[in-house]
């Protein structure tokens, strides 16, 4: 064991890391206890970045840190040094793979997001967070909070393990308005996360101070079975809280994954109601009216990998309608969450989800898809779930360029005076006698195949028929992605990509034929981290 004190004199701790490196178990002890215990790639000379640790809690105390297995004659904990604020703190967000409008954690790994909420003003973005590397573990929540969906700034820590190997995973938050658990205290309202403890079962934590800080409830766990990721939500005709939890049952080839869903008066006693199979991981159960009409809704129930069910539910139970169906076409979507507490007279249902997009070279790992409307539509299959990309896009529109009816023959055509990095593309397209058309963004092909009638991106696809001959895409792009959305949000494309650095503007093509672009706008985006 191999051990240095230091009395805490800044906010930060700042800690070098080796990709690569043989994982060391570290422990911070104040006045002789564990405040905390992480593994971390210790980097032995120059390491490849630096994290950080908040030490706030600990000012004017002494701090032992003490880490296993280091080599003889190792320098690794002479390397630790405070400072007042975050490594690199100028440079953050302006590294050359670092999304420009979608957020990522300034350090470390990131996952799900937990505990979507608006309150006061703000959305809450807490999310499953690494806060000592690159890779997955350690897992805490980390938060971040916008006032628009556009500009986050994120904030400590909310969430830390209760001791080593009882982390936090994935869950949700809510505001409990009618004080129903009994947590406030003045006319603040209590915000209350809930949450998987990996040694124990489903707990929550609250906070008077709009999420700056959480205190446990002492009578964790609240719940106790074989599963993880609550979801809970206001249920306002039955006047109660409901859970919506990932639940296994049985063993081996019986196992059953499903979602179970629970009641409470109050937060903390919980009651059984039901469970549906079929789920796995970061449930999600939301109403929305159908085609805007308040007399007409329905329920969606989905879980991590976003496949949903329509149907109806009653406070307890969930009777599906039709589904499952699918939501989104790739690999850059996962563990999406919507957020809880819109106020009534936005009316929207928020989605963000997991991105799974990330560069090696990054001291970060991973981004948080763009947030995204959620609404019910009916189609000619029926009702389904449309996603359509949340207006507050436009606070970010810096230049704009236009075209109507443009003839594309058979190769190319470039649009001149499109040099943003950044683009919001809408295109409508009539494909007339082409067998593909479509836009080349910065050498990224979006291809429509007019025979197999698909929409594709790289190697992913979705199938895509024109509305009154025509059809209407758009493309969000940033540094590690293309998001697609196709005839008004009836196809959703998310796609993890690498933008080449540097503008390679944008190009319209067919193949097999002519095409005809009714109508193109594009919009060069400003970076959400530059000041405004």
């Amino acid at each position: 064991m191999t051990t240095r004190e230091m009395k805490v004199t800044e906010r930060y701790l700042h800690l070098p890391v080796k990709n690569g490196a043989p994982l060391r178990r570290m422990r911070f002890l104040v006045e002789g206890s564990v405040e905390r215990e992480f593994d971390i790639e210790l980097a032995e000379g120059a390491p490849d970045f630096w994290v950080f640790s908040d030490l706030s809690a600990f000012e004017g105390k002494w701090l032992r840190v003490e880490a296993e297995g280091l080599p003889d004659g190792s320098d690794a904990l002479a390397a630790l040094r405070q400072a007042p604020s975050v490594p690199d703190a100028d440079t953050i967000y302006r590294e050359r793979y670092r999304p420009q409008f979608h957020f990522s954690p300034r350090r470390g790994w990131n996952n799900d997001p937990n505990g979507l909420v608006y309150h006061r003003g703000e959305y809450h973005l807490f999310f499953q967070h690494n806060p000592y590397g690159r890779e997955w573990g350690n897992m805490h929540w980390g938060h971040a909070v916008s006032r628009d969906l556009v500009h986050w700034e994120e904030l400590p820590v909310a969430l830390y393990p209760r001791r080593y190997g009882d982390w936090v995973y994935s869950g949700s938050a809510v505001v409990d308005t009618r004080n129903t658990a009994g947590f406030q205290r003045g006319l603040e309202d209590t915000l209350v996360a809930i949450y998987t403890s990996t040694g124990r079962g489903e707990c929550i934590a609250y906070s008077t101070d709009r999420g700056r800080s959480f205190t446990e409830y002492p009578g964790n766990p609240v719940v106790r079975h074989r599963g993880r990721d609550p979801k809970v939500i206001w249920y306002a005709p039955g006047k109660h809280w409901v859970m919506a939890v990932y639940d296994e049952q049985g063993e081996g080839d019986a196992l059953s994954k499903g979602i179970a869903f629970y009641t409470s008066p109050d937060l903390k006693v919980w009651k059984f109601a039901s469970r549906v199979e079929g789920y796995y991981e970061c449930p999600e159960l939301f109403e929305l009216p159908v085609d805007g009409n308040p007399e007409n809704t329905r329920w969606v129930l989905h879980a991590a990998d976003g496949d949903y069910t329509i149907g109806h539910f009653d406070g307890q139970r969930f009777v599906a309608e039709s589904g499952k169906h699918r939501f989104y076409h790739s690999d850059c979507f996962y563990a999406s969450q919507t957020f809880n507490n819109i106020p009534c007279e936005d009316g929207r249902r928020i989605q963000i989800a997991w991105a799974r997009a990330g560069h090696p070279e990054m001291p970060f790992n991973q981004m948080m898809g763009f947030p995204v409307e959620l609404t019910l539509r009916t189609t000619e299959e029926g009702i389904r779930l449309f996603a359509w990309p949340v207006r507050e896009i436009e606070t970010l529109y810096r230049a704009r360029h236009a075209w109507d009816h443009l003839t594309i023959p058979e190769g190319s055509l470039s649009l001149d005076g499109v040099s943003g990095e950044l683009l919001d593309l809408s295109l409508e397209l009539d494909p007339g006698s082409s067998t593909a058309a479509g836009a080349s963004v910065h050498g990224v092909p979006v291809t429509y195949d007019c025979v197999k009638r698909e929409l594709s991106c790289l190697r992913w696809s979705a199938p895509l028929s024109p509305v009154n001959g025509r059809l209407r895409i758009r493309v969000l792009v940033d540094r590690l992605s293309l998001e697609l959305y196709a005839n008004d949000g009836r196809v959703y494309l998310p796609v993890c990509a690498v933008i080449p650095e540097g503008s390679q503007g944008v190009e319209l093509f067919t193949r097999g034929g002519t095409a005809v672009a009714t109508r193109v706008e594009i919009h060069e985006l400003r970076s959400a981290w530059e000041p405004a």
